[in-house]
């Protein structure tokens, strides 16, 4: 049966056109469930097998008959948490609901797809929008929105009309869900079964923990609102969006302070460069906004602005009602500053998209005995607390849980949510990861079946089809080197001498884009993870284990698919000739950088891997000068790796890492193979490449860098550090040596590191400036760690292309969709390296909770107000030492910013000194523990 709908619609041109659009309608639908007899077979794949002939799941004492569940749009919107518990089985979720959730929610969507997928939770779509039963024509005057509830209501009832003619004899009912009381209201009259969410889930008389799960949402997702107001309205959008198009508001991303959870920052979208940040401070200012939602804010007049507070406030009261206690906190922020450190100042007034999203944290019980309400902290300071209503405020206490975020009404302190799950205890170490990878956004979820399912299958082998445009290059001596312990080898490399007496080397990378095919669903789970991530005793991998610790990994004799670029070069490490080609080879060798190094020391082996990487190390060396003669940077930042006890798997040992010259050496051939096939791939598409750029950073970034190598003049004739290039930053360290001071040198380099800029994906036809700063190269990419970078298997599809090895496809060549990719990648590699971070110190935590107090001898890093931060070189690690205390009387603290030095009563810390800290561990936040410093020497 055909249907059409005819409408009219202006063109770009002004011009007027009648549309008609074809609408089929079917009988053939399947209603899904399995005990119906009526309809044909469901088309529903064997992983979504559709409702169960028993539905099984928690007992109702509303409905205690078997029945199904048929939720509407906004219950799924703001009751997913409950609905994803296993107890919530034989859902149908019609195509007028996924439709308006799609438009709504991309995450919630995409939970629900994962929910219709999962065999276990019975959830089928029906596609009551083609059914000839179930589909409704809009009414004149009826808005898209009734017209929706309407058609919800309609295929409610046509299922339970048709499973009345089922022959069971327990006849099944479908229940409908809606907090909409209109909608509930007319269910009712049409003789529909209806509850809300609240009261179909206080039904589960067995499961009374899924009552912590509902959102606090009342009619319509509105915000329950009663009480004293505290918060300005927010401007409704419409209003917004006129108000930023006139300039009368601006609109910006809003950053939480980690200090002062009375302070934040909006970063203004696209205006000039003076106005970008504006500062927002006091709680009405603030007004209901939470870290990275994008928001309005209306500048405040000049006598108003302030400058960033130094003052450190966090939010530890317990009384979510105490008004007067914020106002005298926000007291403290007004102190007299000099006008040039007036910034522009905003306030919020309304918001334009919130980004909420599930957050890990602790419960801070009530002390009121029986108390339902309670306040969650979470893990990141730069989020407010949260009031939750649980039952189970016992249970939780020491734990981790989950919490989401319902609403914010203007009579609230804090923003009112729900409990979504307990992660375990807090301290433990499995607990601890999961928070961490959850707080940075790190997906670790196992790889689905649709995932798996493009694996190849094993036992695996190269083809015929897979020597095609491939070179066999099985003869060479490839060997890897690699660190310890490493199962997803990248890259290999060989070196030999030619007939004409000139040198061949070729970097061999893994040929990751061979298995990996555009828009399958293994390359769309690669491209949202984005990054393996690497944490102290785990690894969270960007592809499946077969490809990344197997089949793609370029193991020692086995043969395996690569992609080679092959130089041939002079004596003088010059290149004479450059190919790419798609190669199959087997490595002789899979060395750790220890056992390379040792070869090329060795006075006994003469064998051809060693012989290879004697030759690849003396390039490399000639190779580093050049690079460094032309302006490299050789930066420093101190890493450490644990030793971790083989049953335990806690940290017994923290040293920082050695480097070897064959570290080195492997880097100078990684970096030479990405520069050589960044200018491929640019050279072949100017406008479609995907290359990496490090921008300059500002001047006043390297204000700490020239005032802290002034502070050290005595210590080194003509000190100076100069940073009007690259090349005459890198210059000046080299020259810093001080015989008296060894470690002055490594400091310089480690300041130098945090002066810099982040480096960055882009798309060449998107930007102009190409450079890369730390590297002095005129252009560069990633291409030499494809199992664990997705940019470098972009960079693979360009460059097999560019060599006729590939077909390309619609999404290589659109600059906008690759530009999307690279922030998607910056993003995923940045919160990798957070992460990582993270599992460094929760490590270095577990590793001094047994150590007991250490005395360890320290360099000061930074001077700050009431604090200096220190570097202990002996375990790499950073600290704050402060001299304020609570509790405690403050000593007199003199600070000067110009020398950057702080005295404390008489004895003057400059930035660089040596010192001796007192190292605990301060466990007596278990949410926030850290690490606790105290200065010995000198006495203060």
């Amino acid at each position: 049966m055909l249907t059409s709908r005819t409408f009219v619609k202006r063109t770009r041109a002004g011009a007027v056109v009648k549309v008609v659009r074809e609408h089929y309608l079917r009988e053939d639908i399947a209603c899904g469930a399995a005990a119906c007899r009526l309809c044909p077979p469901s088309t529903g794949s064997a992983s979504a097998p559709g409702l169960e002939a028993r539905p099984s799941g928690a007992s109702s004492s509303l409905c205690p008959g078997p029945h199904f569940l048929l939720p509407d749009t906004n219950l799924l919107l703001h009751q997913i948490d409950v609905l994803e518990d296993p107890v919530i089985k034989n859902v149908i979720v019609l195509q007028t609901v996924l439709q308006e959730v799609r438009n709504r929610s991309a995450p919630v969507y995409k939970r629900i797809r994962d929910m219709i997928q999962n065999p276990e939770k019975h959830f089928y779509s029906f596609t009551n929008e083609h059914h000839r039963e179930t589909y409704i024509e809009q009414k004149r005057g009826e808005s898209s929105n009734d017209r929706n509830d309407r058609a919800i209501r309609v295929a409610v009832n046509w299922y339970n009309e048709h499973l009345k003619k089922t022959e069971d004899e327990e006849k099944i009912q479908v229940i409908f869900l809606t907090n909409d009381r209109t909608n509930k209201e007319k269910a009712l009259e049409e003789g529909i079964t209806a509850y809300t969410c609240e009261e179909y889930i206080k039904s589960l008389t067995a499961n009374p923990e899924l009552v912590d799960r509902l959102a606090c949402v009342s009619d319509e997702g509105k915000e329950i609102e009663s009480g004293k107001i505290i918060f300005p309205e927010h401007i409704p959008l419409s209003k917004l969006q006129q108000g930023i198009k006139s300039g009368i508001y601006l609109q910006g991303t809003y950053r939480a302070s980690r200090e002062n959870y009375l302070e934040a920052t909006v970063w203004v979208h696209g205006d000039a460069e003076e106005n970008r940040e504006i500062i927002v401070q006091g709680l009405k200012h603030l007004n209901r906004a939470v870290h990275e939602d994008i928001v309005a804010v209306e500048l405040l007049p000049k006598n108003e602005w302030v400058a960033p507070s130094s003052v450190v406030l966090q939010d530890d009261g317990q009384n979510e009602d105490d008004i007067e206690n914020e106002e005298e906190k926000e007291n403290i922020l007004k102190t007299a500053v000099n006008k040039d450190m007036l910034r522009p100042t905003g306030k919020v007034v309304g918001i334009i998209k919130r980004n909420w999203r599930p957050y890990c944290g602790m419960l801070s019980k009530s002390q009121i005995k029986e108390a339902r309400r309670h306040l969650f902290t979470p893990a990141d300071r730069r989020i407010p607390r949260i009031r939750i209503e649980t039952r189970q405020a016992e249970t939780l206490e020491g734990q981790r849980i989950v919490v989401a975020i319902d609403g914010w009404p203007r009579n609230s302190r804090y923003p009112n949510g729900h409990f979504v799950k307990n992660l375990g205890s807090a301290g433990n170490k499995e607990t601890e990861t999961e928070v961490l990878l959850l707080e940075h956004d790190v997906p670790h979820q196992a790889f689905s079946q649709a995932v798996l399912s493009f694996l190849p299958k094993m036992p695996w082998s190269i083809t015929e089809e897979d020597m095609k445009h491939r070179e066999d290059l099985r003869h060479l001596n490839v060997c890897s080197v690699d660190p310890p312990g490493c199962t997803d080898i990248d890259d290999a490399l060989h070196c030999r001498e030619i007939e004409n007496g000139n040198i061949e080397v070729g970097v061999h990378i893994a040929d990751v884009s061979h298995f990996i095919r555009p828009g399958n669903a293994l390359d769309e789970e690669s491209v949202k993870r984005g990054t393996t991530v690497y944490l102290c005793e785990k690894r969270i991998d960007m592809v499946p284990e077969l490809l990344s610790s197997n089949l793609c990994s370029l193991r020692s004799n086995v043969d395996r698919l690569a992609f080679s670029c092959i130089w041939e070069m002079n004596h003088k490490a010059e290149i004479l000739k450059t190919r790419f080609t798609k190669s199959i080879i087997n490595s002789k060798a899979s060395l750790t950088y220890a056992e390379a190094q040792m070869r090329i020391d060795s006075a006994t082996m003469n064998d051809e891997i060693t012989t290879s990487l004697r030759g690849l190390n003396k390039l490399a060396k000639i190779l580093k000068k050049k690079r460094i003669e032309n302006g490299a940077l050789t930066l420093s930042s101190p890493e450490v790796r644990f030793h971790m006890d083989s049953e335990t798997h806690d940290p017994i040992d923290l040293q920082t890492k050695e480097l070897k010259e064959t570290n080195s050496m492997v880097e100078e051939f990684m970096l030479l193979a990405n520069i050589s096939v960044a200018q491929k791939i640019y050279d072949e598409f100017p406008e479609f490449a995907l290359l990496r750029k490090h921008p300059a950073p500002p001047p006043s970034n390297y204000d700490i860098l020239v005032k802290a190598a002034k502070s050290k003049a005595s210590f080194c004739h003509n000190l100076e550090i100069k940073t009007d290039s690259a090349k005459a930053l890198a210059e000046s360290l080299d020259k810093a040596e001080s015989p008296t001071f060894p470690y002055l040198n490594t400091l310089l380099r480690i300041l130098t590191t945090r002066c810099m800029m982040q480096a960055v994906y882009f798309c060449s036809g998107m930007d102009n400036d190409f450079h890369h700063y730390g590297l002095a190269s005129p252009i560069y990419t990633h291409f030499t760690s494809p199992i664990r970078r997705y940019a470098d298997i972009i960079v693979h599809r360009l460059l097999a292309v560019a060599i006729g090895a590939d077909s390309t496809y619609p999404e290589l060549t659109d600059k906008h969709k690759l530009a999307d990719m690279c922030k998607n990648l910056n993003y995923r590699h940045k919160m990798a390296q957070y992460a990582q971070r993270a599992s460094v110190a929760f490590h270095t935590q577990l590793f001094f909770k047994t150590k007991g107090v250490v005395n360890e001898d320290a360099y000061i890093l930074f001077v700050r107000k009431n604090a200096i931060v220190v570097l202990i070189p002996k375990y790499g690690l950073e600290g704050t030492v402060f001299f304020e205390e609570k509790d405690k009387p403050t000593p007199k603290l003199d600070y000067n910013n110009e020398v950057p030095s702080l005295t404390v009563e008489d004895t003057t810390l400059h930035i660089f000194d040596k010192v001796k800290v007192n190292i605990t561990l301060d466990d007596s936040n278990i949410q926030h523990q850290k690490m606790r410093m105290v200065l010995v020497e000198p006495k203060v």
